[in-house]
């Protein structure tokens, strides 16, 4: 029996004042970054880009991929392809077909360590990209 299996993408985009942009689902009090379910036919920056815009509002350009994470969560095979994300123009809000984004913010260094993550796994990752684009 072949294993059940997701793949995703997910999009780090961070602003000129060094925050990056997060979100909130209804059901949960965990933030973590833009990212959703690769659809049929579609390539992973394709969806990272359609999902950005449907949960932040924000068209985006990918820059570069940042890493593939693969785990299993609860026996299903999970692959997230993780893009870097520039930001195009201003959000028109969020428009989540699944419904289950309540909230987009901007979120800086000290806040990034202090809330609470959807994804912990992803801190250090996300603290990195914080920390390298601080210096560039």
């Amino acid at each position: 029996m072949r294993m059940k299996s997701w793949s995703g993408s997910a999009g780090v985009c961070i602003n000129e004042k060094n925050e990056i942009l997060m979100v909130k689902g209804f059901e949960s009090e965990g933030w973590a970054v833009p990212s959703g379910g690769i659809e049929e036919g579609e390539s992973p920056k394709e969806c990272c880009v359609r999902e950005f815009k449907e949960e932040t509002g924000y068209d985006v350009k990918v820059i570069e991929q940042l890493r593939v994470k693969e785990t299993t969560i609860k026996g299903i095979q999970v692959k997230t392809y993780y893009f870097r994300v520039e930001k195009i123009g201003e959000s028109s809000g969020i428009n989540d077909p699944d419904e289950i984004i309540t909230e987009a913010d901007w979120k800086s260094l000290s806040e990034v360590i202090t809330i609470t993550h959807a994804y912990p796994e992803d801190l250090c990752f996300l603290l990195e990209q914080l920390e390298l684009l601080r210096y560039q």
